[in-house]
């Protein structure tokens, strides 16, 4: 006889086989002993545990935070979508003591990486959530989500199954909606998924522009960067098509190689973004970055859509 447990692990899974990531576990890589030890010793400190999900790198859709408590003080809160190692973020949070660093990073060796970049700077303003960010953002945020059929069409929807879009409001009816809206929100060198049949997986999209608004406060900005030419254009368009950001470079360093060379809408290299390692292959390998910007509108939130 099947369990209601079971019968609602199995629709989960079942629903998780059409979902749409915008990342990849990149198998199941065996930590060195130094990044558990990392884990154990600091992951208490750094890393806000949440319930679970049924899906993959999930957190539960009940699951409740607050980020005023976890950093123990309210202060101007930026956001970081992918952290990597953790390099960005530790000389950020570093350089600016006055202000909250909150990471949402998959892939597990990438927080334990993260946690120990945080031990060596002696950081206290800075933590991490190991969650899909397009999935844990409406929750911890606690963002009002509906089903829209242009998750399934248009890119990484909310929801175990993905077919949901925040709408970039909060739910009045979730404890997390009390959380603080972000000041800054980064998207730095997402993965660029290359191949023409993969670019539905891309984080930046219409689609995750409402959970971006949602996070971020009237007048937060949110910057992102890549190395993949397509992308930047990609990135430039979903700004400028939105009706929550718009982008204050417009026509600014247009780029020859664009599709539309005289339209420009890049950004100057971000003062505060690392020349990271990673950063650096890609210029050598002749793939110099592109920023791109977008200022969240201060109309109110139900003049939006």
């Amino acid at each position: 006889m099947t369990t209601s447990n079971e019968a609602g692990r199995s629709n989960a899974q079942a629903r998780e086989r059409f979902r749409i990531r915008s990342f990849s576990m990149r198998g199941h890589t065996r930590m060195a002993r130094d990044y558990e030890e990392n884990l154990e010793r600091f992951g208490p400190k750094y890393i806000i545990d949440l319930p679970e999900g049924d899906a993959t790198a999930t957190v539960s859709s009940g699951a409740v935070v607050d980020l005023r408590a976890e950093f123990g003080r309210e202060a101007p809160l930026v956001v970081e979508i992918g952290p990597g190692n953790g390099e960005q973020l530790a000389h950020a949070a570093k350089e600016h003591p006055d202000w909250d660093f909150l990471a949402f990073e998959a892939w597990h060796p990438g927080v334990a990486k993260c946690v120990g970049n945080f031990a060596r700077n002696g950081l206290e303003n800075v933590r991490v959530i190991e969650a899909d960010v397009a999935q844990a953002l409406p929750v911890v945020f606690g963002l009002e989500v509906r089903e829209d059929e242009r998750a399934v069409q248009g890119g990484v929807g909310v929801g175990v199954d993905g077919t949901g879009i925040a709408t970039g409001r909060p739910d009045p009816a979730h404890p997390n909606a009390a959380n603080p809206r972000a000041r800054e929100l980064w998207t730095f060198f997402p993965d660029p998924w290359r191949k023409a049949r993969h670019r539905k997986r891309r984080l930046v999209s219409d689609v995750f522009t409402y959970t971006a608004a949602g996070v971020l406060e009237p007048g937060g900005v949110w910057r992102m960067a890549t190395d993949w030419e397509n992308y930047a254009w990609q990135m430039r368009d979903v700004v400028e098509d939105s009706a929550w950001f718009e982008n204050p470079h417009r026509g600014e360093r247009p780029d020859p190689a664009d599709e539309q060379p005289e339209r420009g809408g890049f950004a100057p290299r971000f003062e505060g973004r690392l020349l990271t390692h990673f950063e650096e292959r890609g210029r050598l390998a002749g793939r110099p970055a592109h920023d791109v910007v977008g200022v969240r509108r201060n109309a109110p939130l139900a003049t939006t859509r």
